[in-house]
């Protein structure tokens, strides 16, 4: 497939390179905007980007546009793609690209040119009729957009801003192949089913009051997920040697100042007055690891310190953008800060990417790894950021692990390697993290004590292995679709005696499972066996005992798996150590 740059530049890829999808899903949205434009052509157009998953454009219709007419959008594209256009570019100056969208009465590209430099030479992207300011680039031709399917409607304010109009976003998805676009849609199907906030809410996991929007509350099945997690987390912890500490979950403006975080990142900050002093809410928990660490003199003997905390943090998200416990405006982030010599640098980035990688494999999650390299927006020498991206890359070359180059999306103080795991249907997510960090170790000027007596700085890596608890809750709800492996069920075993005179049985079931450790419930409504047994595998519970005069007999209990079905009779010794085998295995 052949794309094609602003400079008129031809390069060959294939749709699975990340560099051609972007260009397909761009010129997709721009075959949306010519059918639009040749269906309502008093339609004003914004922009229209490809996206992580399609693409979408925002529009300014004269009247309610709505699902109804999605369909005709889509028979005019199937047109567009027919007649097999190719792209063209071309560039003009600011004026006359002016005297265009004035022409036209495309209000909002007017808007987006005058912004730009004077002197700017603006390129032009033509297929047909329909001629888009764009800096692309685009495949050449639209004949190659074989299947495509217009998916929803939003509103969205114009450049984001509450204050501005709000247009009418139609998101979209396209491919080559109409198979690609048949195993999309059903991929889109099965995550409806195993959507976490439907899950979450069905299983007694986690609400979200109308009192907080973005502050999710986790009830007592979450509280035990939750739980789980962060004791998986301080065990692995320990072994590796870190030092979990907490911090304050508000701080001065001035450690704020130190940090940069106040410059770069006050808009998702919260704020408030504390005895006449400007405090931060901690939107992260680096800065108060930093105090941690100035707190007293530290030698080189000392070095690599590995100092964990599960941070509660907020940060001030639009409430347009919140969604159940992906985006919040409240969550536990599983930070680590790892102070180091500038030689001890590659292998404590090796060790970390190690960990992620074993606690990806434990919960059964493929992953890629992305190198994010220096943004605009950002903090120190040319140099420091070339040794720290170098130092990145060295890391992971030295154990053959695979990245992709993510430019300018590093964060304001350093690079870094996020990992993206893939999920059971296919859907990736970014979770894992390693920044490596000059710039915060001199902007709160700490160092150590080297082997000559005399101090030198520390370098510093950032690191989550999670991310976000909260979120990582939200992926495993929906990568096991509420099935939790048995390790990790809240409930892992429900007790369903047939008739009230099993009672007593069942609560000498109970006690003796729990005293094994296992986490159990009993079922003790007047219900019909079979509709508790429904109940229970409604409830995604792995394991049902069924206790009726047959097992009170045997001193037995009869088994079913969730998933399989029923595994017989045993006795309950028999059944622990068959589950404790299950759970170390």
């Amino acid at each position: 497939m052949k794309v094609i740059s602003r400079n008129n530049e031809i390069q060959e890829g294939n749709f699975e390179d990340a560099w051609v999808k972007e260009a397909f899903w761009h010129t997709s949205a721009h075959v949306m905007a010519q059918a639009v434009k040749r269906l309502y052509p008093d339609t004003k157009c914004a922009i229209g980007p490809a996206i992580n998953q399609g693409f979408y454009y925002d529009f300014e219709f004269s009247f309610a546009f709505g699902d109804e007419h999605l369909k005709q959008v889509e028979e005019e594209m199937k047109k567009i793609v027919k007649e097999a256009l190719t792209l063209r570019v071309y560039e003009i100056g600011k004026e006359e690209a002016i005297a265009y969208m004035k022409e036209r009465n495309e209000s909002y590209k007017l808007e987006m040119i005058e912004n730009l430099p004077e002197n700017e030479v603006i390129s032009f992207y033509q297929q047909g009729e329909y001629a888009e300011f764009c800096a692309g680039p685009h495949i050449s031709n639209t004949c190659h957009i074989k299947a495509f399917k217009l998916l929803s409607i939003a509103g969205a304010y114009w450049r984001g801003d509450e204050k501005n109009k709000m247009l009418t976003r139609i998101y979209g998805i396209s491919f080559p192949k109409a198979s690609e676009l048949e195993e999309y849609l059903k991929m889109i199907e099965e995550a409806k089913l195993r959507n976490h906030r439907k899950l979450g809410k069905e299983l007694g996991l986690f609400t979200i009051f109308e009192q907080g929007p973005g502050l999710p509350v986790f009830l007592p099945k979450g509280m035990i997920l939750k739980n789980l997690l962060i004791d998986y987390w301080r065990g692995i912890h320990r072994r590796e040697g870190y030092m979990e500490i907490s911090t304050p979950i508000m701080l001065d403006r001035s450690l704020w100042e130190t940090s940069g975080h106040w410059e770069h990142y006050r808009d998702i900050m919260y704020t408030l007055k504390v005895d006449e002093a400007d405090y931060a809410i901690k939107p992260m928990s680096c800065p108060g690891g930093m105090l941690v660490y100035k707190s007293q003199p530290r030698s080189y003997k000392e070095l690599p310190m590995k100092l964990g905390e599960l941070g509660l943090v907020h940060r001030n998200e639009k409430s347009g953008t919140l969604h159940g416990l992906m985006r919040v405006r409240s969550f536990t982030q599983d930070d680590a800060h790892i102070f180091m010599t500038e030689d001890q640098v590659i292998e404590e980035i090796q060790k970390v990417a190690g960990l992620i990688d074993e606690v990806y494999a434990k919960f059964g999650f493929e992953y890629f790894v992305e190198l994010s390299t220096r943004p605009e927006n950002s903090i120190g020498t040319d140099e420091e950021w070339e040794l720290a991206t170098d130092a990145l890359r060295n890391a992971m070359d030295a154990i053959n692990v695979s990245y992709i180059i993510n430019e300018g999306d590093g964060a304001f103080y350093g690079p870094k390697l996020d990992f993206h795991l893939k999920d059971s249907i296919g859907r990736t997510w970014q979770c894992g993290t390693i920044q490596l960090d000059f710039q915060l170790p001199q902007r709160f000027d700490v160092s150590y004590i080297g082997p000559d007596g005399e101090p030198h700085r520390p370098i510093m890596i950032h690191r989550v292995l999670f991310g976000s608890i909260e979120r990582f809750i939200g992926i495993l709800i929906e990568h096991y679709a509420g099935k939790f492996p048995l390790w990790l069920s809240p409930v892992q075993i429900k007790i369903l005696p047939i008739a009230e005179r099993f009672h007593d049985y069942a609560d000498e079931v109970t006690n003796e499972l729990k005293q094994a450790g296992l986490r159990c419930e009993i079922d003790y409504r007047v219900e019909k066996i079979g509709y508790k047994i429904r109940e229970a595998q409604l409830d995604k519970v792995p394991y049902m005992l069924i206790i009726g005069q047959k097992e009170v007999d045997a001193g037995e209990v009869s088994v079913r798996r969730c998933d399989r079905g029923d595994l017989g009779s045993m006795s309950v010794s028999k059944f622990i150590e068959d589950l404790l085998d299950e759970m170390s295995s």
